[in-house]
């Protein structure tokens, strides 16, 4: 994986008045550069969003770019392992509340060891669709977008137009969609949801910022749209397993992703055989009579 250059682990970035980013130092295909997180505010009272994993430097940078102001709320857009928990020895040294999604622990979502959910996660308020937090002039309000994981937010920065998209939405790579828990109906409302907002930015977890929001929102409807006809052509020429269309399907990607490439296929899967176009037998799976006709008449 080839990652930037120079990459300011640990230093606070201004993205925009209001916001700062701070590099956590852990790389990986999954997380690309690392988790960022996000410090909002620049008066007496901040919130930080995002607070990525329970690593010493990464919390003591965090607190360096907080500095003398108070932490009002540690918020967490969902609960996989690179994401939440600082926040419980975040909130042990300063007393701030955790706020933000649902708790959420499955045995197993996946082959992805970092992917696993965040066990110590436990907030002092969850946060519904449309509920917000306020600090000295800034807001946030939660956009319920479950999809990548059921209790998955985005944070809409009220008052500059910038959305904290987590995993949703992300510059550099489509985000994973591992069932059980990762539902990909779920994860195409939640984008046509998004195309609806007018926000002016996207500020995800991992990667660049999105200056075109909109227009990257399409194109991920489109891609997603495009791995499900890719299913059915697979499927056409007979019933086959998962570990067998990942190679046809993800040509040139690391070998190290065919695990999650698989939860995505068996996601699309999973959707398909929920609007009657594909069928399991065990391990196999297989087209069933319309399924073309059944496919195209809800996409």
């Amino acid at each position: 994986m080839e990652l930037p250059a120079d990459l300011p682990t640990g230093l606070a970035e201004p993205l925009e008045p209001l916001v700062r980013r701070v590099l956590a130092g852990n790389p990986s295909p999954f997380t690309y550069t690392g988790t960022q997180t996000y410090v909002v505010g620049d008066g007496a009272d901040v919130a930080v969003i995002d607070p990525g994993p329970a690593d010493e430097d990464h919390i003591a940078a965090i607190l360096a770019t907080v500095g003398e102001a108070r932490i009002a709320a540690i918020m967490c857009t969902h609960t996989h392992r690179d994401h939440s928990p600082a926040a419980a020895p975040l909130k042990a040294r300063t007393g701030a509340p955790i706020i933000g999604c649902a708790p959420l622990i499955l045995a197993d979502d996946g082959p992805r060891a970092d992917e696993a959910f965040d066990t110590t996660y436990a907030p002092d308020r969850v946060l519904a669709d449309g509920e917000r937090v306020s600090g000295s002039g800034w807001t946030i309000e939660a956009v319920a977008t479950p999809g990548h994981t059921s209790n998955h937010l985005c944070l809409a920065l009220v008052e500059s137009g910038g959305l904290f998209t987590g995993d949703h939405v992300m510059g550099w790579s489509t985000s994973v969609i591992s069932p059980p828990d990762g539902d990909m109906a779920a994860y195409m409302q939640s984008l046509a949801r998004l195309q609806e907002r007018s926000d002016r930015i996207y500020y995800p977890a991992h990667g660049p910022a999105v200056e075109n929001p909109a227009q990257l929102v399409r194109g991920m409807m489109g891609h997603r749209k495009q791995r499900e006809r890719q299913v059915l052509r697979q499927l056409e020429a007979g019933p086959q397993t998962i570990p067998a269309m990942v190679p046809a399907m993800y040509k040139g990607i690391d070998t190290r992703l065919y695990g999650a490439a698989g939860r995505s296929v068996l996601a699309h899967l999973i959707d398909l055989e929920n609007r009657g176009a594909v069928a399991r037998d065990g391990e196999l799976w297989r087209l069933v009579a319309g399924a073309r006709e059944t496919a195209n008449s809800v996409s």
